[in-house]
């Protein structure tokens, strides 16, 4: 049994949104034990999406496809769905009340083109959207069962696992997976460390490279001998063996980030958490408060982005700054005890560097950062040069951050 994913939109075949919907279903279908072996993305266009879908239906035993189900002309799916089984197009009442109804609800006037939404092949099952006011459906298709649903991320995701997950015919030989996450170590000599385990252990690890975090996959397909519960002893055998030869660079098992781990860290040990940040812009916050319930380990951060906000935020002494630069290891030092006393934090973070594209020397090139870490009475510090644009400076400079506080929390 095989499974197609297919995303629909020209704002996708144009690189104006990027295709987080194919990463995540892919992701997701293959930690259920399925089998993806096809991604297509195609156009707002009649002809192409009905053949594109024929063809898939063919040689597919599902197929997972993602938008065109809005209310403007160019959301074509539904009808091309319709044409490709040869039926009319039938409006579901009540697929319509629940649609007005979220309108009303939300004191909003219903446009006529939003009625559209409520119409689907004829014979369709229709998948009700708790998000959004477009309902997914899913059809027989040439023996293929085909699921349609909203492109908006959040709507997709809450209808594949409410409706669509159990929906899917269960996997012909399904796989155990198994998922590590580590950080600072690069892909390649990860991959050197794992060396002899696939052929011994009939598995396959993956690898997903993401600023300097790397997530190793296990996955153990059932071997004709085995039953599901012997293939998950020998994911987690495989998984506890992968753990044991990284070692401390594994900071995570499954999909738990680094801010979530590191929160862990600071509510087990009962302390808080502050932040100075410059090059960085507060993407350190962003990261520690994306996490639930951060409020209880974070005081709060400065954005100290001028040298003049580091004084007077900060006590960073302005002649420290003059003699040796905001870009530092005794301003770095200096934000960071700041940081610490200003929210009365146990520990403290500070991130100054420069970010690029321009402001760099040839004595501090675009991509150095300097970071430091005020933990009780003690201050570690930091340092490197970055590659990458300045989105992905910042990126590697906050997660570098990040990591220095998990460890001088570790010991």
């Amino acid at each position: 049994m095989t499974i197609a994913l297919l995303s629909i939109g020209t704002e996708l075949t144009r690189g104006e949104l990027v295709n987080s919907n194919a990463s995540w279903l892919a992701d997701r279908l293959v930690t259920l034990g399925h089998e993806v072996t096809e991604i297509v993305t195609v156009d707002d266009d009649d002809g192409r999406i009905v053949q594109t879908l024929l063809r898939l239906a063919d040689v597919h035993t599902a197929v997972i496809s993602t938008g065109g189900l809005g209310p403007t002309t160019d959301d074509l799916t539904t009808a091309c769905a319709a044409h490709a089984l040869g039926v009319e197009l039938v409006r579901d009442a009540r697929s319509l009340m629940r649609i007005e109804g979220l309108f009303a609800a939300r004191n909003i006037a219903m446009q006529s083109s939003n009625a559209k939404q409520a119409d689907f092949p004829a014979g369709a099952l229709v998948l009700d959207n708790d998000l959004g006011t477009a309902p997914g459906f899913a059809i027989e298709l040439s023996g293929c069962r085909a699921f349609f649903t909203p492109g908006v991320p959040s709507e997709m995701r809450a209808m594949f696992d409410g409706r669509i997950a159990a929906l899917l015919p269960a996997p012909e030989a399904p796989v155990a997976v198994r998922k590590l996450r580590t950080y600072g170590m690069p892909e390649s000599k990860v991959n050197d460390l794992l060396a002899g385990i696939e052929e011994e252990h009939a598995v396959t690890i993956g690898y997903r490279a993401s600023h300097s975090e790397i997530e190793v996959k296990v996955l153990a397909r059932r071997r004709s001998a085995e039953t599901d519960e012997e293939t998950a002893a020998r994911a987690e055998q495989v998984k506890n063996l992968v753990r044991a030869r990284l070692g401390d660079i594994v900071y995570s098992e499954g999909s738990t980030t680094l801010p979530a781990v590191l929160g862990q860290l600071l509510l087990k040990k009962r302390m808080s958490l502050a932040l100075a940040e410059s090059c960085t812009g507060g993407l350190v916050s962003e990261l520690v408060t994306q996490v639930p319930g951060a409020s209880a380990y974070y005081q709060g951060g400065v954005c100290s982005y001028s040298n003049g906000s580091k004084t007077a935020l900060l006590d960073v002494p302005a002649a420290l700054i003059d003699e040796h630069g905001a870009v530092s290891e005794p301003v770095a030092l200096a934000m960071a005890r700041g940081a610490q006393r200003a929210f009365g934090a146990d520990v403290a973070l500070a991130v100054t560097g420069i970010a690029g594209p321009s402001g760099g020397t040839s004595e501090k090139p675009i991509g150095l950062v300097h970071w430091a870490v005020a933990f009780g009475d003690s201050l570690v510090h930091e340092s490197r040069v970055f590659s990458g644009d300045r989105s992905q400076i910042q990126r590697r400079a906050a997660l570098s951050g990040l990591w220095s506080v998990r460890r001088a929390l570790l010991g």
